[in-house]
């Protein structure tokens, strides 16, 4: 089945700030066709995570697909995986600050305070509830997403301004890092 990619919202957008709504019926063909559309449209933009909400759907749906590139060269591989209601069940007590961007926030990354480790239930695409933990990078990614269903952005989570870099800045760091 084709599917066509979608656009990102961009941060102004009000569906951003919006609390998203449950999915009553994981199974439904127009929740299967956004998964579908969600991944498609990840991978295109070389991201490692993206929320119904940042499509213009305010839907407890997120994905999330670790992968090393440019921007997070130590990320560890994973394929996409759909996460349909999704609650933190658990975090630990230990927080970490790191860098954090987002596809609906372009240009601007930001150093973001975050569980190191979360335990996650959600139900699957098939309709299966999960139970998981999640740790370090792929926790982070968890956290970001999860917070698009709560209409919130990596910025409302910054300590202080000075935790704030452009792209282009940001890149020069993590270079100047290994």
């Amino acid at each position: 089945m084709f599917t066509k990619s979608l656009d990102i919202c961009q941060i102004g957008n009000p569906i951003l700030r919006k609390i998203s709504e449950p999915i009553p019926d994981v199974k439904n063909h127009d929740v299967q066709k956004l998964i579908n559309a969600l991944i498609k449209t990840l991978k295109q933009s070389k991201g490692v995570g993206i929320a119904a909400p940042q499509v213009g759907r305010s839907q407890r749906l997120l994905v999330i697909a670790s992968h090393p590139n440019a921007r997070y060269p130590n990320a560890p591989k994973m394929e996409p995986i759909a996460l349909i209601n999704p609650q933190i069940v658990t975090y630990s007590d230990k927080v970490e600050k790191d860098w954090e961007g987002c596809l609906s926030v372009p240009g601007i990354r930001g150093l973001v305070p975050r569980y190191e480790s979360i335990e996650v239930a959600y139900t699957s695409r098939d309709g299966e509830p999960k139970n998981t933990v999640l740790a370090g990078f792929v926790a982070r990614i968890f956290q970001h997403e999860y917070d698009h269903l709560e209409g919130k952005v990596f910025l409302d989570r910054v300590e202080s301004t000075l935790d704030l870099a452009s792209e282009g800045e940001y890149l020069k760091l993590i270079k100047q890092s290994d």
